[in-house]
């Protein structure tokens, strides 16, 4: 999953806590005193699903935690911090209006659980909105389950995480972002270069399939964009509907 020749391998570390989310989990610490978030999930698939999810975020610019390989397949480690706020509920404007940046990142990666089912996958440390697990994004949901066809070349993220009253925390954070805060969020997604895209994916353990489906849902993204300079507030709601 990565060139790094010195992965974690977490029956050498010091397990201090345990899990945080659904996962099996535990924050492990090194012997230099760094301390590590360590997942197991369920097949090496869903390890390296979450590792390209974190590589094309990070591809985009948006900020997540530092992602570290493991030497078990199975396995997701990110590097440990201290979050100033831990739940969208305790962000001021600033701090929404830098997660509403990131939107269509999440809506390209098809991140269901971009704000988390409780509003805990966004947090602030040292003035800067993290998403802090990627693990709902690409082809599994959070809890592990396959998207199957949901996960296609069409980005209908971009309706759904404004607009369903199901997933609430998305819908408090994106709801009412205006056509211009649409129109600079998505164009973080259709400015990256196509071959950017395929290496990054082929060279975190990706298929090609996987490099064709992303650029397909960039481009999706660039033809609806087209029609963002007309937008009133009634057409929002369905503005990226075929």
């Amino acid at each position: 999953m990565s060139l790094n020749p010195t992965p974690l391998d977490s029956s050498l570390l010091l397990r201090v806590r345990g899990q945080l989310g659904s996962n099996p989990a535990g924050i492990f610490r090194d012997s230099d005193g760094q301390d590590y978030y360590i997942k197991t999930l369920e097949s090496p698939m869903h390890a390296r699903n979450e590792w390209l999810a974190a590589k094309l975020y990070q591809l985009t610019g948006a900020p997540t935690l530092s992602y570290i390989p493991c030497k078990d397949p199975c396995q997701i480690a990110t590097r440990w911090v201290e979050l100033d706020k831990k739940h969208i509920s305790h962000f001021n404007e600033s701090e929404r209006k830098q997660a509403q940046h990131w939107f269509a990142v999440h809506a390209w990666t098809a991140n269901w659980d971009a704000a988390g089912f409780d509003g805990d996958n966004q947090g602030v440390s040292k003035k800067v909105v993290l998403t802090l697990d990627v693990g709902g994004a690409l082809s599994y949901r959070a809890c592990g389950d396959p998207k199957g066809r949901a996960f296609g070349t069409h980005v209908g993220e971009l309706d759904v995480l404004r607009t369903n009253k199901d997933n609430p925390h998305a819908l408090t954070l994106f709801s009412d972002m205006s056509a211009g805060d649409l129109s600079q969020a998505i164009q973080v997604v259709t400015d990256i270069p196509d071959d950017k895209i395929c290496a990054v994916i082929l060279n975190n353990g990706g298929s090609q399939k996987l490099v064709d489906k992303m650029i397909a849902r960039k481009q999706d993204m660039l033809h609806r964009l087209r029609y963002l300079d007309g937008e009133n507030p009634t057409a929002r709601l369905k503005l990226f509907e075929k």
